[in-house]
Order: C-alpha cells, then sequence, then structure tokens
C-alpha cells in the first residue's frame, strides 16, 4: 500500500505543478501563452486563455496540489478526492482537444496520467473498503440464504 500512496501523491504533486506552471503562463500572458497563439481558440468559446488558465492553474493546479496533501494526511475522503481529480483532468483534456481540433503529446500524456490517477484512487477506495459496491453491500447487508429458503428448480 505504501508504494500505491508514493505512485498517486507522485502523480498529485506532477500534474499539479505542470498545471500550476500552465495556469499562471495562461494567466500572465493570456494572448500567447508559452507562444501558443490566440488563433488555435477560434472554436472555442474564450477569446483568450484567460479563463483556461485559471480554471488549469485552481482547479487543476492548485486541487492537486491540495489532494496530495489529503492523501499525505490519510484523510478518509482522499481516494474520492484523488478519483475526482483524475476525472477532472480526462475531462480537461478532451474538452481541451476538442476546441483546439488538436491533439498533441502533452495530451496524449496527461489524458493517460489521468486515467492511471482515476485507477490509482479505484484502488485505494476499494482496499479502504469505501468503493461504492462495499458500501452498497453494507447497508443492503446482503446475507447468503439457509438452505432451506434456496430456490430449487
Amino acid at each position: 500500500m505504501k508504494r500505491l500512496y508514493r505512485w498517486i501523491i507522485g502523480l498529485h504533486i506532477f500534474i499539479g505543478t505542470g498545471a500550476s506552471a500552465g495556469g499562471i503562463a495562461a494567466v500572465t500572458d493570456p494572448e500567447s501563452p508559452l507562444g501558443m497563439p490566440v488563433e488555435m481558440l477560434k472554436s472555442s468559446p474564450f477569446e483568450n486563455y484567460m479563463i483556461p488558465g485559471l480554471f488549469l492553474l485552481i482547479i487543476l493546479g492548485f486541487g492537486n496540489i491540495a489532494v496530495s496533501i489529503l492523501t499525505i494526511k490519510k484523510t478518509s475522503y482522499h481516494g474520492a478526492a484523488s478519483g475526482i481529480m483524475g476525472v477532472i483532468l480526462i475531462l480537461w483534456i478532451l474538452i481541451q482537444c476538442y476546441f483546439l481540433q488538436a491533439v498533441g503529446g502533452l495530451h496524449i500524456l496527461f489524458f493517460c496520467l489521468g486515467i492511471i490517477q482515476g485507477l490509482l484512487a479505484f484502488v485505494i477506495l476499494y482496499r479502504m473498503d469505501k468503493f461504492p459496491v462495499n458500501l452498497l453491500k453494507k447497508m443492503i447487508r446482503i446475507k447468503p440464504l439457509s438452505d432451506d429458503k434456496k430456490v430449487k428448480g
């Protein structure tokens, strides 16, 4: 389990740091962050990179850093928070590729990292016995049928 936690914490820090850097670049230079021309946004609802940059910085950057801290502290909801961040990253990449009408190497890398992040969160939730199926079993309290109540047929 220690190795699992090292991986998920490392992913959160890596993704959070990268997203923060990209977000800061977009917020400080919304017309051409890191050399990306604003013309790439012609198929999007945005005139410049300010709003996407704020989302990248606050949600994906600070969000992943915050979830890494929750995971280090092993709060009761760190598994769910990790899964949510993985899903947000996957959706972010899909929406970004749709609006930019392009797919680059970084898109593929971060899409895969989002999938890995989600899968690791799934494993954490399952091992913590917090995965929704386990919770459902506890709520319903499914018990095996006794021999006299088994359906014959």
